[in-house]
């Protein structure tokens, strides 16, 4: 490691990150990860990792409490300069060690605009920014009222799962009470919003001391809330460039990035455009890289790798150099993913010269499609669609359907 490197710590419940990995890696720093015992076997770049830590559980059951003092342990001989969230479930983890510790990032009260749903409509809304109309389950006053004056059908949604998993759709106030008691305790970690029919489209952005640097605009074909409820083929592309759709979206996601105080780092941000009045409402945010191979989708359409590109990021604030964006493409891409009933799909029959990318997890059929024109990668997702739903999918039952990382 040169002189001027650095040492990072990484926090990972899911296997994903390795191209963030290998570029903090290949700018001359010290990478240590932290992640789940039982994502011991995955293929993580091992070889860009300078040491591998395991925790016992998943997602939230880690011991804070234990991941501090073994953070504690490896500080007695390495100065780590900066802990990054790789996933959702880990900013909590993240800002809890940077409290602790006095790592500068992100603390834990603008971590809960990128956690909490609850917290992030809240800080919306005060901001000025359109919200579907929402409660929290705190108070039995406040649920009747929101109930009598909020038009159904409404949502319950965890303030806190990275997914469309777990959310319940109810028609009417009775429903709604009926799944509010069957919740116990546990309604407070809900809320209730509004269900509005309409487009939702997705922000990637990177973002540099509260400037954003990069924006991909793209809408979701049928939503991740679609699938994890019903099966089916998850599908998104990017948006017209210069767009009227794409120009409201860029301007209501650098709003929310403003008022949220996110400083920099990668971002990912649902909006839904309403049928009913055509406005754009914000969704919900995330300090990281979408899932459901997003990424690669918005490296297709731009050039930009935004995992690699939030390594140089991090890179450059640690050492207190000039980060510069790579030229930005301006191409098409989009993406379709399903549950495949073969473990290994033989996809090689979509051999279309725009096939960019065909994507390798078990179970999964997927491929992404690249082209200067947009009409030929709606063209290509229709007759794709088709196809892979004859020959490779499957619906699992909803609470088999893992989150959409």
């Amino acid at each position: 490691m040169d002189q001027s490197g650095k040492t990072f710590l990484c926090i990972s419940n899911f296997f994903k990150g390795n191209a963030f990995l290998i570029a903090l890696k290949k700018q001359g720093n010290r990478v240590f990860l932290i992640t789940s015992e039982k994502l011991k076997d995955q293929p993580w770049a091992f070889e860009y990792i300078d040491d591998v830590f395991y925790m016992p559980g998943q997602d939230l059951d880690w011991d804070l409490d234990l991941l501090m003092k073994g953070v504690g342990g490896l500080m007695k001989n390495h100065k780590i300069e900066s802990i990054i969230a790789l996933d959702d479930y880990d900013v909590e983890k993240a800002t809890y060690l940077r409290e602790n510790l006095r790592i500068p990032g992100m603390g834990q009260t603008t971590g809960r605009f990128f956690r909490d749903k609850l917290a992030m409509r809240i800080k919306a809304q005060d901001s000025g920014i359109k919200v579907p109309p929402f409660s929290p389950l705190f108070n039995d006053e406040d649920i009747n009222q929101y109930a009598d004056h909020i038009p159904a059908p409404w949502v319950l949604k965890p303030r806190s799962e990275a997914s469309a998993h777990g959310i319940i759709k109810v028609e009417n106030k009775e429903s709604l009470w009926e799944n509010i008691h069957k919740l116990g305790d546990n309604r407070l970690y809900y809320l209730v919003e509004q269900f509005k029919p309409g487009d939702v489209y997705h922000a990637d952005g990177l973002m540099l001391d509260g400037k954003n640097i990069f924006c991909s605009v793209s809408k979701y074909l049928s939503t991740p809330m679609e699938i994890s409820q019903g099966g089916g083929i998850f599908r998104s592309a990017n948006l017209k460039y210069g767009s009227e759709d794409e120009k409201k979206i860029k301007k209501a996601n650098a709003e929310i990035m403003k008022a949220f105080g996110m400083k920099s780092g990668a971002t990912h941000t649902e909006f839904i455009k309403s049928k009913e009045d055509g406005e754009i409402y914000f969704l919900e945010t995330s300090s990281r890289v979408g899932g459901a191979h997003l990424a690669e989708m918005v490296e297709a359409a731009t050039g930009v790798n935004l995992w690699a590109e939030w390594a140089k990021i991090e890179d450059s604030l640690a050492k207190n150099t000039k980060y510069t964006l790579p030229k930005v493409s301006k191409n098409y891409a989009g993406i379709l993913l399903t549950l495949s009933k073969y473990e290994h799909p033989d996809l090689s029959s979509f051999d279309d010269e725009e096939v960019y990318f065909r994507v390798p997890l078990e179970y999964h059929a997927g491929l992404i499609v690249k082209s200067k024109n947009q009409n030929r990668v709606m063209e290509l997702l229709d007759s794709y669609a088709v196809r892979i739903s004859d020959e490779f999918s499957t619906v699992a039952n909803a609470p088999e359907v893992k989150k959409f990382h």
